[in-house]
């Protein structure tokens, strides 16, 4: 063998180390390395709860585990959602705008007209990322609990999400004393462990039950070696407030009174309580209440002593939820957790306005279901009841409208972010949004906002730098940010908002309002303002060319789709026994008349 055959045969030898070690290098210097001192993520989702239903916001309920962690971090004042739960929660989880993750509404809500388009498949589509799939990739080990509501087949679950452990409900909402829905629209209540159908406890309530599993997966991994010195990330979406709003006696009863007033006390004094607090200018206008809503005086005793009932069980769901956020907080500290932890608490869109006890049907879909709606027992196991448009208005104060809406009543909700470097007990003002929270997590853990160039983009903006102090605001002057869902929709610029809401609420309308000097959303500017207005819609108009808004059908209204879907869904479930037994009945009627002609 000659001597350059050898050295041919030694130099290729040589190559393949050299190689591997260059790859390595290579590999090293693209992919995220996981820190030892890496902070653990709890990110806590509360339903239905607007701007001031925290304590820390100046609510009513006893919080006192939230009021730690606002105490301890940063409160925003200006921080904005979608106008509905699913929506929300896909911008939350990916940072990107909702028609772009393909949960640009809810099922229960979508037109036939939108069914099957680019961004209305409602669930997460293909390229879209989770903060958990972002998480997982860098190390972290990623759990989930309690209400998911973004589809039921595997792909569609949070564990085909970047999710190692799930107990998620694939639902609006759903009882929270049994495994049984809420509505006529589901015929159950679709838990799921992972990927499998799962079965509630006996002692099952909500909240109680979201944090003990949550304790469960993260203490099971801790006492896994290979497992233990992974941070983890931990999704919380709680049912509280959602309807309906069901509490153990021990807390609704702390609120005994507290709301005997009505709604038109609370509207004022949130209002005031607000200017106190910062969270609007002081002499700020306070919006009126929606057409066509009841007046406090005018109810009769009987009924003033339901709303009442109703509005203690609310503030009771609160605070047995915040009384199980602080188990957990005190899980994480007595197993040395809780100091390397980053905690994000908000909600998924403001107060719910729907009155389930007015609701068409609702009598037969209680004796069917097991339900009632007796006073002494609200809020208690086998209680059906909500807080209805009248305390939504009011709990929303001192915004317009409730949820659903694009007012800030229905988008306006709380954001408080705690945790190592965080700073502590401070307000921040600038305007945020809800796809900004994952951005802000990554920037926080110094990770790459995408995992491949095959990724959807994220559309929101880290919050970091408005968090330590090194900016004022995140977007700029001339930079506009729009939302929609389901019609309703906004566009913030500066100081200025353009919003339309539909039908029963609303009116198609599109207004300006300059939320500096007019939170309430009181004086709409449009003609005051013609080339701020022009623009704005404009600008909005762009939005939802490239994001992939469709145009609602003639004489859109959410309640009539919310009736028209529900039917839909209860045929294709009962056919059967719609069908058929009237089929049958006719055919032995044909068969004996025709029996009957034979005889004569």
């Amino acid at each position: 063998m000659s001597t350059h055959s050898e050295n041919n045969k030694m130099n290729n030898r040589l190559c393949l180390p050299v190689f591997a070690v260059a790859l390595f290098g290579l590999l090293l210097a693209t992919t995220p390395v996981l820190a030892q001192t890496s902070p653990n993520i709890v990110v806590i989702l509360v339903d239905d709860a607007g701007l001031m239903d925290f304590e820390p916001y100046g609510g009513e309920a006893r919080m006192p585990s939230i009021q730690r962690l606002a105490d301890q971090g940063v409160r925003f004042s200006n921080y904005r959602t979608s106008p509905l739960c699913a929506p929300s929660r896909a911008m939350l989880l990916t940072g990107v705008d909702n028609h772009l993750t393909g949960v640009a509404t809810i099922p229960e809500v979508i037109p036939k007209e939108h069914e099957g388009k680019p961004g209305y498949s409602l669930a997460l589509e293909p390229g879209v990322k989770t903060i958990a799939d972002h998480l997982r990739a860098a190390g972290y080990r990623t759990y989930m609990t309690g209400k998911w509501h973004m589809g039921r087949r595997v792909q569609d679950l949070p564990v085909s999400h970047g999710f190692d452990r799930s107990f998620a409900l694939d639902a609006s909402g759903a009882d929270n004393w049994e495994q049984k829905p809420y509505m006529a629209y589901y015929t159950s209540a679709p838990w799921y462990e992972d990927d499998q159908p799962a079965t509630l406890p006996d002692d099952f309530y909500s909240s109680a039950f979201i944090v003990d599993k949550m304790i469960d997966y993260i203490d099971a991994d801790n006492k896994i070696a290979d497992k233990s010195a992974q941070p983890f990330l931990a999704y919380l979406a709680f049912q509280a407030i959602h309807i309906p709003i069901q509490a153990p006696r021990e807390f609704t009863e702390h609120y005994n009174g507290v709301y005997d007033q009505g709604w038109h006390v609370l509207r004022e004094q949130r209002w005031q309580k607000a200017q106190q607090l910062g969270l609007i200018p002081a002499g700020a206008a306070l919006a009126a209440m929606p057409e066509g809503l009841r007046d406090w005086q005018k109810l009769s005793d009987e009924e003033r002593r339901f709303y009442a009932k109703a509005m203690e069980v609310n503030a009771g769901m609160l605070e047995a939820m915040d009384h199980h956020i602080g188990r957990l907080i005190n899980w994480l500290e007595q197993s040395g957790q809780l100091e390397n932890t980053l905690f994000v608490v908000t909600s998924d869109n403001g107060p719910e306005f729907n009155d389930i006890v007015h609701t068409p049907g609702i009598d037969l879909w209680k004796a069917v279901s097991g339900y009632n709606s007796d006073i002494d027992t609200m809020g208690e196991k086998g209680s059906l009841v909500s807080i209805g448009p009248e305390w939504a208005s009011a709990a929303a104060s001192p915004n317009k409208m409730f949820k659903f809406y694009s007012s800030d009543g229905g988008i306006r909700v709380p954001l408080i972010i705690a945790g190592p470097t965080i700073p502590q007990g401070i307000m921040r003002s600038s305007l945020a949004m809800v796809t900004d929270i994952t951005p802000t997590i990554l920037d926080y853990l110094g990770l790459p906002a995408s995992l491949s160039e095959n990724d959807i983009g994220i559309t929101g903006r880290s919050l970091k730098p408005v968090l330590n102090g090194s900016s004022e605001q995140t977007y700029g002057p001339n930079e506009a940010v729009g939302l929609e869902v389901a019609g309703n929709a906004a566009l913030f610029k500066d100081q200025y908002k353009l919003a339309r809401n539909l039908p029963p609420h609303g009116d198609g309308i599109w207004r300006l309002y300059n939320l500096h000097k007019d939170p309430g959303e009181t004086s709409d500017l449009a003609d005051a303002e013609p080339v701020v207005f022009s623009t704005l819609l404009a600008d909005y108009q762009q939005y939802a060319v490239t994001h992939g808004v469709q145009a609602m059908p003639e004489g859109y209204d959410a309640l009539e789709q919310i009736m028209r879907n529900t039917y839909k869904k209860l045929f294709s479930a009962y056919w059967f026994y719609l069908v058929v037994p009237p089929l049958l009945l006719l055919a032995v009627l044909v068969w004996f008349i025709r029996r009957r002609r034979r005889g004569q």
